[in-house]
């Protein structure tokens, strides 16, 4: 269900978020990357999943992009700004998001289409609860664009998890 307009903008930094999964992985963690653009479709911040490396289960690459765009991007840019982010975001992941003040979230691979590729990996403990249920709750609209399909978005999974 892919709502509101996606641009080339937006697949250009969708695509930028599957690779930063890869490297990810590549690099000993769970394959999940985000990038966050301003309005004017710069890049601001970008982070990577770091849940293997360092231990710290809360290192989705969501929750450590929300800590780079609070601590160091003007908190007026915020709410014009995209989150871009290789899977949808888990439910921990979109409370920080709904925190932070960013506007809009575009999203590859549902966390639905996750939990096929994951199954019951302990490594994934899936809630089940879409992004959009989570900020419907919220007293501020989030705008999400997702799924999207991007090339590599399902690859990046295969052979990780189980």
């Amino acid at each position: 269900m892919v709502d509101g307009f996606l641009t080339a903008i937006d697949r250009t930094h969708l695509s930028r978020a599957v690779e930063l999964a890869a490297e990810a992985r590549d690099g000993g963690n769970h394959p999940f990357g985000a990038v966050l653009a301003g309005a004017d479709g710069d890049v601001l911040a970008a982070a990577r999943n770091s849940v293997g490396t360092t231990g710290d289960v809360s290192g989705h690459a969501e929750t450590n992009l929300v800590r780079i765009a609070t601590t160091r991007v003007d908190a007026a840019l915020l709410p014009g700004s995209t989150l871009y982010t290789s899977c949808e975001p888990c439910a921990m992941c979109s409370g920080a998001i709904y925190w932070s003040g960013i506007g809009r979230v575009v999203f590859a691979l549902s966390e639905a289409d996750l939990y096929i590729l994951t199954g019951d990996d302990a490594r994934n403990p899936t809630l089940k609860l879409p992004c959009r249920t989570v900020f419907a709750a919220g007293s501020r609209p989030i705008t999400v664009v997702g799924p999207v399909d991007v090339p590599g978005m399902r690859d990046v999974h295969k052979g990780f998890w189980h």
